[in-house]
Order: structure tokens, then C-alpha cells, then sequence
């Protein structure tokens, strides 16, 4: 007989804490009584209400933009940012680069959007889209840089020692070695920081205004003016829309872990042909 795990117990409790409050408000997004005191019948009229809110859709619409946008070029900032600070080759020099990157990652996000707010008035750079999503890219950045690093020092570094000694110039190894390589982790930094834009509130209620606003701050200000059931059924929604962002990478993850080994051959062909 199996020796009972109090761990199993502990887990199924963190994620009944995390995932009960989640529940409470979808159950109520279907309540036809208007609050969350009581639930009086089922209905579709709460979820029918948030598709015919076009000022919301909007938002949402934007959210989304701005997300796919802040992340894309983060991603891409970020991957070779990873390699500079990887490739540098003063070991102090190094670790003070990875120092600053780390610095976005432990600050408060009050503190970050304060920054922002007060380095935007100096410049005199209007507060909207942009300066938004200017600030989106830079505390996304960081996350990127984690999540490739770890691939970077898996790497075999004698690949690109050999594509060199064969007369690789920088942009054939890059594209044909290392890139290939980092794929699982900038797939991974892509998805971690469209999620934090997705979410982040602190730093874009500092950033944001001229008419522009985003789904959290906009859920914030609803919230204030009282109870609406028209927030659960959208919260319910960007919620599935996280579920499937998940499982879709999930799979992704999942489909490239048998590639793996098939990749790293085809890199090793790449080498060959730079023969």
C-alpha cells in the first residue's frame, strides 16, 4: 500500500484557494439576479451585454493589440539581448548586465510605473498607445532574457566554434544555429510576456491616457462604481481565453520536445553545409 502524501493534500488546497474565488465569479456571471448576493436564475444576458458594449470591445480589441504588439518586439529585443549578455566575455561585465536585467523583475510594479510616468513628463511624450506600449516592451524584456538564457547555456558551443572555422559569417550562425536552437525559449518568452502585458495593471494605469485605456484599468474603474455582473462574464471570458493559451502551448511545447533531438541533427547539417 502506497505511504499517503501530505503534499497531494497541500497542493489540492493552494489550488483550491487560487481557483475558488476564479469559480465564484464565473457561477455568478450566469446569475439573473444582478449581484452576487444570491443567485435567483440562469441567463446569457450578462455575456450578451459585454459583446454589445462596443466601447468595451474596443478596449478589448486594443488589450489584445497591444499585448500580441509589446510581446512580438520584446521577444525579438529580448532573444538578442540574451545573447549579448551571454556572448560578453568579461565575466563582471557580464554579471553586472544581468543584474540590471533582473532589476525590472524584483521591482515593484508601482515603483516601475512611477518611473515611466515621470521619464515620459520630463521628455514631454504624450501618455497613450504609445508610451503604453513603450512600457509594456521594457518590463517584458527581462522576462525574455530568462527565458533564453537557459537555452543559450545548454548549447553546444563548439556548433558555432565549427560554422566559424568553416567561414560562417555572424548572420549565417545566427540564423542557421543558434536561432534554431533558442526556438523552445523564445517561444516560452514570447508567451510569458504576452501574458504579463495581458494582465498588467499598475504600470499601464500610470502610463495610460489621451483616451486610450486597457481591459484591467477599465475593469478597475467599472469596479469602483459598483457591483456589475457584465465584469464577471468578461472576466470569465479572458479567463477561457487564458485556458486556451495555455493548452495551446502546452501542445506546442509538447510537440517540439520529440523535435528536439531531429533539430539538433538538422543543425549539425547546417554546420556541414557552411562546409
Amino acid at each position: 500500500m502506497k505511504k499517503f502524501k501530505w503534499s497531494y493534500v497541500y497542493l489540492a488546497i493552494v489550488f483550491l484557494l487560487l481557483y475558488l474565488p476564479i469559480f465564484y465569479l464565473i457561477f455568478y456571471s450566469f446569475n439573473d439576479g444582478g449581484s452576487m448576493t444570491s443567485f435567483t436564475g440562469f441567463t446569457w444576458e450578462n455575456y450578451q451585454a459585454v459583446f454589445e458594449d462596443t466601447r468595451l470591445i474596443i478596449i478589448v480589441l486594443n488589450t489584445f493589440m497591444l499585448a500580441f504588439l509589446s510581446a512580438l518586439l520584446a521577444t525579438i529585443i529580448g532573444t538578442f539581448g540574451a545573447m549579448g549578455i551571454y556572448y560578453t566575455k568579461k565575466r563582471r561585465s557580464r554579471t553586472a548586465l544581468l543584474s540590471m536585467n533582473n532589476i525590472l523583475l524584483v521591482s515593484p510594479d508601482v515603483i516601475i510605473g512611477a518611473s515611466f510616468l515621470i521619464f515620459f513628463t520630463l521628455l514631454g511624450f504624450g501618455l497613450g498607445f504609445q508610451s503604453v506600449l513603450l512600457s509594456h516592451i521594457a518590463f517584458s524584456i527581462p522576462i525574455v532574457v530568462l527565458m533564453v538564457l537557459p537555452k543559450l547555456q545548454e548549447m553546444n558551443d563548439s556548433m558555432v566554434d565549427a560554422a566559424r572555422d568553416l567561414g560562417a559569417n555572424n548572420l549565417q550562425v545566427v540564423k542557421n544555429i543558434i536561432l534554431p536552437f533558442l526556438s523552445p525559449g523564445i517561444i516560452a518568452g514570447y508567451f510569458m510576456a504576452f501574458t504579463y502585458s495581458l494582465d498588467d495593471f499598475a504600470v499601464t494605469f500610470f502610463v495610460t491616457g489621451n483616451g486610450f485605456t486597457t481591459l484591467s484599468v477599465e475593469i478597475y474603474s467599472r469596479a469602483r462604481q459598483g457591483i456589475s455582473l457584465e465584469i464577471n462574464a468578461l472576466s470569465a471570458l479572458v479567463f477561457l481565453f487564458s485556458m486556451i493559451l495555455v493548452i495551446g502551448y502546452y501542445f506546442i511545447s509538447k510537440e517540439n520536445s520529440p523535435k528536439r533531438g531531429k533539430k539538433n541533427r538538422r543543425v549539425r547539417e547546417e554546420v556541414a553545409k557552411l562546409q
